[in-house]
């Protein structure tokens, strides 16, 4: 892709994974997410890291040593 005037492209948002013929959302670290039943009462969750299927979220308010891990799959991007 060309530069214009030595400025660099813009980054482009990840694609999808596909994970055993499966589309999955990439969700990165520092993104927040909620359940695919989350309540309506509850703050998204924040997340720590994804790997292997599994992802490793908390609460803001749980501080930096609790966490929760929880099947990718049950998790989507918080709007």
């Amino acid at each position: 892709m060309p530069r214009r005037n030595g400025s660099s492209p813009s980054p482009l948002p990840s694609p999808p994974a596909e994970v055993g013929g499966e589309l999955i959302e990439l969700l990165q670290p520092g993104s927040f997410v909620c359940l695919h039943n989350h309540p309506h009462d509850l703050p998204p969750f924040l997340v720590i890291r994804c790997q292997g299927g599994r992802c490793w979220v908390r609460q803001q308010s749980w501080g930096r040593q609790l966490h929760w891990e929880v099947a990718h799959r049950q998790l989507r991007r918080a709007a």
